[in-house]
């Protein structure tokens, strides 16, 4: 019975509030000190840096993929939903139900959640990157497409417009798949999972939100993440 109560209070839903909120406080904080000052120039120029490192590398595949979709604009528009809210919808509903059903692996996964997103506010901070979407050779699709304007009205100041790189998209899908691997109760999740940040990665490439060396950059943090948060685990256990 002990153990039980135990478990019982180690989920609280104010303390995941708390976390919750801190760490957008942290993601917003880190916004407003990145456009201060020469922010938006040091991010395009160091958007450059990047499409010219991808092109001596051979990897700059963003404009082809986007000759290739751009035609279909229902498909498009469909990707542009998906990259505004269905990958973080997706992580928080999926962190929810583990919350619900008091798993023991939601405080792992959580923490690496967490972990992810403030291990990418130090990049965002001193390498600002401005996303594809403001480079001549690419289209915004989420303006053009779906006409909508990331940089302007409220929806410009819940977001932080120079934080391509790393992808925290492609961060979190890491760290969400390995999560629905290794929790979800249905085969065919657990099946797909794998599958799903290599999704994520061709979605915000064909919008034109993260370069491939952000995807690289993001899922490289997703995997640390989870490391840390194991480790951190194994810990408290023992």
């Amino acid at each position: 019975m002990p153990s039980r109560r135990r478990k019982s209070r180690s989920f609280s839903v104010g303390r995941e509030v708390v976390i919750g909120l801190g760490v957008y406080a942290a993601y917003l904080l880190v916004r407003g000190l990145a456009l201060s000052g020469d922010g938006r120039e040091q991010a395009e120029r160091n958007a450059g840096r990047i499409v010219a490192l991808e092109r001596r590398l051979g990897i700059h595949v963003e404009p082809r993929l986007q000759e290739v979709f751009l035609p279909r604009r229902r498909l498009i528009a469909v990707l542009n939903l998906a990259y505004a809210t269905l990958n973080v919808g997706l992580t928080v509903v999926w962190l929810m139900r583990l919350f619900h059903r008091r798993d023991p692996d939601f405080h792992r996964f959580r923490r690496a959640a967490v972990l992810a997103v403030l291990g990418a506010q130090p990049a965002f901070l001193f390498f600002p990157v401005a996303p594809p979407r403001k480079l001549g050779h690419l289209v915004d699709t989420i303006a053009e497409v779906s006409g909508v304007d990331l940089d302007s009205g409220l929806v410009s100041k819940l977001y932080h417009p120079l934080a391509a790189m790393p992808s925290i998209h492609v961060t979190i899908a890491v760290v969400t798949a390995a999560g629905l691997r290794e929790t979800s109760r249905r085969r065919w999740v657990r099946g797909l999972a794998p599958v799903y940040p290599p999704a994520v990665a061709a979605v915000v490439f064909i919008t034109a939100n993260h370069y491939v060396l952000d995807a690289v950059a993001g899922g490289a943090l997703g995997k640390a993440a989870l490391k840390l948060s194991a480790v951190e685990s194994r810990k408290r256990v023992g």
